[in-house]
């Protein structure tokens, strides 16, 4: 897929409002870091029926062995949606969240939701034009407007559990093995005290990434305060290493944290020009696995991507993570084939392109 090199105004008319979800303390230990299974990973397919979402992530966990075999052993658990912006189109659906934290509230577990949101106006979008920022107290403010807008404040409220601002408060660092980008990564301190991350993200096209799903919503984890809203600085770092400036951050953050399950919510999901500007599609999907890179391989399969597209992928495959092909995969509940369809594709940009046009300037 060809990188396009635009101009400002064609880049602003072709993207409207794009919010790139690619958007401290002491040393501390987020580890085990994630490390594949030996056997052959499975992930679930299931159709979501009658708009009834909840029953079909309840489906998608049974078909992994329950949430007492997916999280046994796992007390403390964070939930992490995409909430990239305050848009509903553009993020994980409320349903999808609620449903995973009544079942690990019902088996026993400690739940709490945590997100740090790549921009929102009048925070650090004003009009057209999308700032850098690492003021916590404008991140406060924009993570507590994204939360309320989206229903999250009153979720979390019903269920009883905390809402976590990832950008700021205490924060602690953490080292990264093997590192493309970061030999040590600023973080939330509660990932750091936490026994299994648990990203929940929208099934999304990305201009930067080909895809958004479990292994890039871990951008969400950069805090604000140090890598920048919208996550401007880790951009520059990691485009030192590839084009995109981002599937190296992404496997990064991968391997300093306690990934061990990835649900994709496609119930509705967005084609073309995401993670935000793109067109709602309904799917009716919820895609689960316990091996972060094996699901979103499927996911990103039924969008009608090949793997080898996906430059995430191969940078995970670089890091020594499996599996290295479709083909290691078991895949319970619908099969691939049908349900598979080809997404319209992002125009991709290398971030040096985008930078020039966009999200240069810090308030």
């Amino acid at each position: 897929m060809k990188q396009a090199r635009i101009n400002r105004r064609e880049f602003l008319d072709r993207s409207g409002k794009l919010l790139l979800g690619a958007a401290a303390g002491s040393l501390a230990s987020a580890g085990p870091a994630y490390v594949p299974r030996k056997e052959k990973p499975f992930v679930s397919i299931v159709k979501i029926r009658n708009d009834n979402i909840g029953a079909a992530v309840e489906e998608a966990i049974d078909l992994l062995g329950g949430i007492g075999g997916v999280a046994k052993g796992k007390e403390r658990i964070m939930l992490k949606p995409n909430l990239v912006s305050p848009l509903p189109q553009a993020t994980t659906k409320p349903a999808v969240i609620k449903s995973l934290a009544e079942m690990m509230k019902k088996a026993g577990k400690e739940v709490v939701i945590g997100e740090g949101s790549a921009a929102s106006p009048p925070f650090n979008v004003q009009g057209q034009e999308i700032f850098r920022t690492k003021k916590r107290e404008l991140l406060d403010r924009m993570q507590e407007f994204t939360f309320d807008s989206l229903g999250y404040t009153k979720l979390a409220k019903s269920l009883g559990i905390p809402l976590v601002n990832l950008h700021s408060d205490e924060l602690a660092e953490v080292k990264v093995p093997n590192a493309f980008v970061f030999d040590k990564l600023t973080i939330h301190r509660s990932l750091t005290e936490i026994d299994l991350l648990c990203s929940v993200p929208m099934m999304k096209t990305h201009a930067l990434a080909h895809v958004t799903l479990g292994m890039k919503n871990l951008i969400g984890l950069y805090p604000g305060t140090v890598y920048q809203a919208v996550r401007g600085r880790m951009h520059d770092l990691a485009s030192e290493v590839e084009p995109s400036g981002t599937a190296v951050a992404i496997v990064d953050m991968v391997r300093a944290n306690k990934l061990g399950l990835v649900v994709v919510d496609a119930s509705m999901a967005m084609e073309g020009q995401g993670p935000t500007a793109g067109t709602p599609v309904k799917v009716d999907l919820i895609i689960a696995g316990t091996n972060p890179l094996a699901t979103d391989m499927v996911a990103a399969s039924c969008m009608g991507f090949e793997p080898h597209e996906i430059p995430t992928f191969t940078w995970a495959h670089k890091a020594g993570l499996k599996p290295a092909q479709l083909a290691d995969v078991e895949i319970r509940g619908l099969a691939l084939d049908k349900v598979a369809r080809k997404f319209a594709r992002p125009t991709v940009y290398a971030w040096q392109d985008i930078r020039q046009n966009w999200g240069a300037r810090e308030i």
